[in-house]
């Protein structure tokens, strides 16, 4: 091994990255892009609320002060229509989703209800929706709760359940504090398995790795050079995808001695997966699609963007066997929940997956190949 030629080659390597825009793009600034995006469509998700039309046929005391109630949710927004206009029509002309009605007679069966107090007397309010709309569905089951806690202050009763919340966590976090583990997990994967598929596969394809077999590098030396490099661009990635959430979304997550394991697990493992795709795929552009064909299930169905549990649960088993999923799991656990137990066990999976698969990536590396 010898220091001077890995610092060389190193060198080699970090120019060729910084002069290259489109790696610098999608190695680091494509996933400060997705934190900012996220971050914000989701930075008040707890306070999330929705704008919600009523349309007042009663027009009495009564239907004012559902109106009102409604009104004073922090879960809508109200804007109330005029009773003379067609609802469905107004809800097309205005690219309108859902909008509630309050029909005439709601006060007189109201007081039918309070005075003759029948429990099974009812009053059907009235909602026309848009079923196209994907935010419909959620806004109809908040709406629904709304008019059960009504249902319960005009019974005037007290509810018989309620929830008594214990979490797992010494703090409330924010879902932004769940996403970015998942990021960094992400950006270190592109960067290693696409570093070491397209550097390898282009070298080889244009007779560059049997050129280096006759200078003094050596196989040792090329490997290790190349991993330094992954490691230096992936400590770059996470401390550049920490510093922006901390500064814009002022986040609050635990660093600790996890976080540079899970990096360098991450490093070792798909560095040593895209050197042995590099040798099934030998063509620069076959290797990078095979990376493709990997790594996007992986971004997907791992956990990066949403949780595992809301697949279904075939997906979720195969969510399981990527390993991405425990690079993921085990950021969560060390930077979220502060469970160590937890974190040890996926970086016993990773670490297992990663040894494998870096061992066999070097015996599939070779200096002195010809082209074909």
């Amino acid at each position: 091994m010898n220091l001077r030629v890995i610092g060389a080659n190193l060198v080699v390597d970090i120019k060729s990255f910084y002069r290259e825009k489109t790696a610098v793009f999608f190695r680091i600034a494509f996933p400060v892009i997705l934190i900012l995006v996220f971050g914000t469509i989701f930075m008040d998700k707890d306070d999330l609320s929705f704008d919600l039309c009523v349309q007042d046929l009663d027009q009495t005391k009564s239907s004012a002060q559902l109106v009102q109630t409604l009104t004073g949710s922090d879960r809508f927004k109200i804007t109330t229509i005029a009773p003379d206009l067609n609802a469905a029509q107004y809800a097309k002309d205005h690219k309108l989703n859902l909008i509630l009605g309050i029909p005439a007679g709601f006060e007189k069966s109201l007081m039918q209800k309070m005075i003759i107090a029948d429990p099974d007397a009812s009053f059907a309010l009235t909602v026309v929706y848009d079923p196209s709309a994907s935010a419909v569905t959620t806004k109809m089951q908040v709406l629904d709760a709304m008019l059960a806690v009504a249902n319960q202050k005009l019974s005037g009763k007290p509810p018989f359940l309620h929830l008594v919340k214990t979490s797992i966590l010494a703090k409330k976090y924010r879902f932004i504090e769940f996403f970015i583990p998942g990021i960094i997990a992400m950006a270190v994967m592109t960067s290693c398995l696409f570093g070491a598929v397209n550097v390898n596969a282009e070298l080889r394809q244009k007779g560059v790795l049997r050129k280096l077999a006759t200078t003094p590098i050596t196989h040792t030396d090329w490997i290790l050079s190349n991993i330094l490099y992954q490691f230096l661009l992936a400590a770059l990635a996470t401390v550049v995808i920490l510093l922006v959430s901390y500064a814009v979304f002022h986040v609050r997550l635990q660093i600790n001695a996890w976080l540079p394991v899970f990096v360098v697990l991450d490093v070792f493992a798909f560095v040593g997966f895209g050197m042995i795709l590099t040798r099934v795929a030998r063509e620069a552009e076959s290797a990078a699609a095979a990376a493709n064909a990997f790594m996007f299930p992986m971004m997907f169905l791992s956990g990066t963007f949403f949780p595992v549990e809301m697949m279904p649960g075939f997906l979720q088993k195969f969510a399981r066997i990527l390993p991405l999923y425990y690079v993921n799991e085990g950021l969560r656990a060390s930077m979220v929940s502060a469970d160590n137990t937890a974190a040890l066990g996926y970086a016993a999976v990773i670490g297992v997956f990663a040894a494998v698969v870096f061992v066999l990536g070097i015996m599939t590396t070779t200096l002195n190949e010809d082209r074909t």
